[in-house]
């Protein structure tokens, strides 16, 4: 079913939208969540939760992609659920994520209110733009899906250590845009 579709479904109230969803986007939205929480039950919640987030705001959004919508209510989600559990314990993969993009940013508070304001987005959208796709693709797979670095070989057929050497190399041509840019590193 096409993505309009669903959405017109959300617009007049039709349970369906949710049915037809889960459908289309249940694997992706449980990847997401799974790959930072590495719990599956914890995962499914925040599948959920997400179908519950899209029931409230559409409308009066009108998501379009659509699957970008629910890929980022869905990692929010995730990441706020990680955030209550890492007082307790932790995801030693999220956690080297967010180290491998340390360099490339400056305070983690500043970051947040720069990207909250749609400025570090649309900055970090443009650098994407510029890069080759399978290195874009590379990127997005480890940095917004929080795919392993073992995932992201597998999908391309290529070794570990070649996918290092592109995120290395792709976080340091970041480093030196946002620099450019005007951000502070």
């Amino acid at each position: 079913m096409e993505d309009c579709t669903i959405i017109e479904m959300y617009f007049k109230r039709s349970e369906n939208a949710i049915k037809e969803t889960k459908a289309k986007y249940g694997k992706f939205c449980l990847h997401i969540a799974y790959n930072i929480l590495r719990n599956k039950e914890d995962a499914e919640e925040c599948e959920n939760e997400t179908y519950w987030k899209a029931w409230n705001s559409i409308p009066p959004n009108e998501p379009n992609p659509f699957i970008a919508y629910l890929g980022k209510i869905v990692r929010n989600l995730a990441l706020q659920k990680y955030e209550y559990y890492s007082a307790k314990k932790r995801n030693k993969e999220l956690e080297l994520l967010f180290s491998e993009l340390e360099d490339c940013m400056n305070s983690k508070n500043e970051i947040e209110n720069q990207y909250n304001e749609g400025e570090l987005g649309r900055v970090i959208d443009a650098f994407l733009r510029n890069l080759d796709r399978e290195a874009r693709t590379m990127f997005i797979l480890r940095y917004w899906n929080s795919s392993s670095i073992k995932e992201i070989a597998s999908r391309f057929s290529i070794s570990e250590s070649k996918v290092k050497s592109s995120l290395f190399r792709t976080r340091n041509r970041l480093k030196l845009y946002l620099s450019e840019e005007g951000y502070s590193i």
